[in-house]
């Protein structure tokens, strides 16, 4: 399970670091796709092969618009030894990353914001709405 939160720049070549933590759990290779709220969201191979084997017994009916919007920009990553990736353009572009980034532990997934969209999200986050569901989960 991923936790945490870390802040991070690109660099001009469209590197970031991942946090060590992060790249303990998702391994290598790893996968970057569109995520939740126009974030960048990264899975380990073992959830990436899941995700993907749970959208293939869908019926394709319903899923292709899911499939395009997650496959057909994906990209499999592998950090170099100063544990930085290169994020494609336009995942970069998809989370309106401009250079200060935010990466976060989302459970079973990693996800990049671009720091201002972070800061915004975070802002507007009922506390009232977030304790009621707490509570419904019986936390």
């Amino acid at each position: 399970m991923f936790i945490g939160t870390y802040q991070h720049s690109f660099d001009p070549k469209g590197r970031v670091i991942i946090p060590a933590k992060f790249r303990e759990g998702l391994g290598e290779p790893f996968y970057a796709t569109r995520g939740d709220d126009g974030t960048i969201a990264l899975f380990s191979k073992k959830a990436w092969d899941a995700l993907g084997e749970r959208i293939a017994a869908m019926p394709s009916s319903k899923t292709v618009g899911l499939r395009r919007f997650l496959f057909s920009n994906a990209a499999e990553l592998s950090p170099d030894g100063q544990g930085r990736v290169l994020i494609p353009q336009k995942l970069r572009e998809y989370g309106g990353i401009r250079k200060d980034v935010v990466i976060n532990g989302a459970g079973s997934r990693v996800e990049i914001w671009d720091e201002e969209a972070w800061n915004h999200y975070d802002e507007q986050q009922s506390a009232t709405e977030i304790f009621a569901l707490m509570e419904e989960l019986e936390l």
